[in-house]
């Protein structure tokens, strides 16, 4: 039913005619349709994005990495790519395997090369008795495919009852059941995350608008620019030129719904505002869009400039996030800014229906009293002790990092709920400690063999080591007697196959590789690579820090060149940019403690600090921006003290309930049972509420206030008469 306001500006705007809508409404129609028609090709991409996705060992590893170069390096020796899944056997009674066992356990081999020949790389070998216990038998097979997806079909296979034995118990481990188990939870990103993250999004606006009409509206654009932003995630990965991983996908999915939501808080309460001072709410749109796009822009700009400096990262997937996550943000803004405007526009008041924003409303929004009307006092009466107080606070915080380790986490703890390939791997571990994780591959020139040879062996950790042989000869011998071959050399190449005393993720077998990588590396004119698991470790490791010793200076130069833009300052940018490090260095504290004594989690990942940091600065600052663009606004008209108190009270609402939003969101990546996406998760729900509650409500106004007007330096603001 049309209102009496509605009825009033449409006789204004002349009759309508025909039942046709008026005119001015056909503009919003006309540039939403021209918005879908020219996104929908982008949008059909999207659909493809799994396609695409790549988890290899390779995407996690610099591409000059010595660990890389042995993987190329090896295509040699396999030049057929494939991936071992490992059948372990064991006792009920948990007693020592006999020959009668060793027999019965030998028949899966025989089923295998019968029934899965086809997809087989090359012969089942085993079953092998630990040496370690002698309490439980492996068959290693190594089928035709990589770990991603293309042997998915084979892991259930050797999975199913095909491959039981009458009276044993049953694991499958191995490189194949691993990344089976992990892309099975990355299919989960399309239908569970999305309907938690959505589901979360809609009962918080609902919360906060108290309507049921603007949080759909709200939600429909932001799903629109999720579907862009996945579009172009496919349209870049599709070029491999950026590899896009599932954890990536996931990141993305829940970076677009918060970032996009919290633009439209900024919009939408910005058009409510303006709708109490104007009757037309084509004005009040002209009027919020003027005030309103400039610091999205900026939040949306920082956001985007930040991630794009992962682009020098020596990461792959690292490197991937980068432009995908930024094309994410740049749809998330473009949607808000011409969407969601259209939307707003044809619903009218009605979009905050029953609490419909009414023209020359004697209540006045800056005299309103409330929550941050009480900030506002007790930031003003008594700045200096709330920022020293805050400040000390958040310092108490950040000591919690010395129990942050973030070297990596454990392959048998990157689940956060039972998984069949981590407790096969565990049973592997356990009887098969010394080869659990692979050999060591060296691999060098053919004629300084004897020479790597030599100096592998005085390698302390060192128990075995084995040449390659042509595994056609290695065949025969076995079958008809010939005499054993020596080592083969293909293409000039020679490898050696090493096992040591340790496992591969432990300190003693991370040194057990550094210092078979310095043995090696002096033997003149081998031009010898190490690889295998603990190397790639090794390597990501390496990686990780050398990207957070470039990367995070260049995130902090390109936020403060936004602020200092935005705001036509210096002191205020530095200053702001302090306050989110100090936050920052806070919530990785917090991690620190958490993930240790009340998580347990077995370590972070090495790209943990790095990613966090990224996405709590550039997103932190938002909340500044948010306040200080209000604040300059504000201090114009009513000088810098009543200026910053006045955009306090003003903002506190939004700015709060797109904190909320983003922390929502981000919590909703822990519904993916991964460690790593778990802890990244916490870390940016907590870090954006202490940034929302704290840092932007009391550390950075009663600095603002203490600092006085030279926080606007050198803009003019800075010798403005009003206090």
């Amino acid at each position: 039913m049309a209102t009496k306001l509605d009825v009033r500006e449409g006789a204004r705007r002349g009759p309508q005619t025909g039942g046709r809508l008026p005119r001015r409404w056909l503009w919003p129609l006309g540039v939403i349709a021209l918005f879908m028609i020219v996104g929908a090709p982008i949008m059909s991409a999207g659909a493809h994005l799994d396609s695409i996705q790549r988890n290899d060992a390779e995407v996690y590893l610099p591409s000059k990495s010595e660990t890389t170069r042995t993987i190329e390096a090896n295509k040699n020796f396999s030049p057929i790519d494939s991936t071992t899944v490992v059948l372990v056997y064991t006792r009920p009674d948990g007693k020592q395997l006999t020959t009668v066992d060793r027999n019965n356990i030998a028949v899966v081999t025989v089923q295998l090369i019968g029934i899965d020949s086809e997809n087989l790389a090359a012969p089942p070998a085993g079953p092998i008795i630990s040496d370690h216990d002698g309490k439980a038998a492996e068959i290693v097979i190594p089928f035709m495919g990589t770990a991603d997806k293309t042997i998915g079909d084979d892991v259930a296979f050797v999975r199913s009852t095909a491959t039981d034995v009458s009276g044993y118990n049953k694991y499958v481990a191995g490189p194949g059941a691993a990344n089976t188990d992990l892309l099975g939870v990355y299919s989960r990103i399309n239908v569970v995350l999305l309907a938690v993250t959505g589901i979360a999004i809609l009962v918080i606006l609902i919360l906060v608008y108290r309507s049921p009409i603007l949080p759909f509206a709200v939600l429909a654009v932001a799903s629109i620019a999720l579907e862009l932003a996945n579009g172009a995630a496919y349209l870049l990965g599709s070029t491999h030129v950026i590899p896009i991983s599932g954890e990536v996908q996931g990141i993305l999915d829940v970076l677009v719904l918060g970032a996009g939501t919290d633009y439209a808080l900024l919009l939408a309460s910005r058009f409510r505002e303006e709708l109490r001072h104007r009757e037309d709410k084509y004005d009040a749109m002209r009027a919020a869009l003027r005030v309103a796009a400039a610091p999205m822009a900026a939040c949306a700009g920082t956001v985007i400039l930040g991630l794009l400096c992962l682009l020098i990262s020596d990461l792959p997937a690292t490197r991937g996030l980068g432009p995908v996550a930024a094309f994410g943000i740049f749809f998330a803004l473009l949607s808000m800014l011409i969407l969601l405007p259209c939307i707003l526009l044809l619903l009218g008041r009605a979009a905050f229906w029953p609490f419909r924003p009414e023209y020359n409303s004697k209540a006045s929004v800056s005299k309103r009293v409330g929550i941050w009307s009480r900030v506002a006092a007790l930031v003003g009466n008594r700045p200096r002790q709330v920022w020293i107080g805050t400040t000390l606070i958040l310092a108490a915080l950040a000591f919690g990092m010395v129990q942050l380790h973030a070297s990596g986490v454990v392959r048998t703890g990157e689940f956060r709920i039972p998984a069949a390939s981590v407790e096969a791997q565990k049973q592997l571990d356990d009887h098969f400690a010394e080869d659990s994780d692979g050999p060591i591959q060296v691999i060098m020139n053919a004629d300084k063999l004897a020479e790597v040879t030599a100096g592998v062996q005085k390698v302390p950790g060192v128990i075995e080591i084995k040449p390659y042989v042509d595994p056609l000869k290695q065949y025969d011998y076995q079958t008809k007697g010939k005499p054993k071959p020596g080592p083969a050399a293909v293409n000039g190449l020679s490898l050696l196959k090493v096992t040591m005393a340790a496992t591969a993720d432990s300190e003693a077998g991370i040194q057990i590789v550094k210092n078979l990588r310095t043995a090696v590396h002096t033997v003149p004119g081998a031009n010898t690579l190490v690889g295998g698991e603990t190397a790639s470790d090794i390597d990501g490791q390496d990686a990780a820090g050398s990207d957070r010793r470039v990367v995070l200076p260049l995130v902090l130069i390109v936020v403060f060149a936004v602020l200092a833009l935005l705001l036509r300052a210096v002191v205020a940018p530095l200053l702001l940019i302090a306050t989110v490090v100090l936050s920052f260095l806070a919530t990785m504290g917090v991690c620190g403690l958490v993930f240790t004594n009340l998580f347990h989690f077995p370590g972070a990942e090495t790209s943990f600090p790095m990613f966090a940091f990224i996405f709590l600065v550039a997103l932190g600052v938002d909340y500044n921006i948010f306040l200080m663009t209000r604040a300059k606004e504000e201090t114009v008209h009513k000088g810098h003290r009543a200026g910053t108190l006045n955009a306090l009270v003003l903002t506190g609402g939004v700015i709060t309930s797109a904190g909320v939003v983003l922390a929502a969101t981000f919590a909703s990546l822990s519904v993916i049972p991964l460690v790593y996406l778990g802890e990244l998760s916490f870390a940016v729900a907590f870090g954006v509420l202490l940034d929302t509650f704290i840092v932007r409500s009391l550390l950075v106004p009663a600095l603002a206030l203490d600092m006085g007007r030279v926080i606007w330096w050198p803009n003019p603001l800075a010798r403005e008469a009003k206090p």
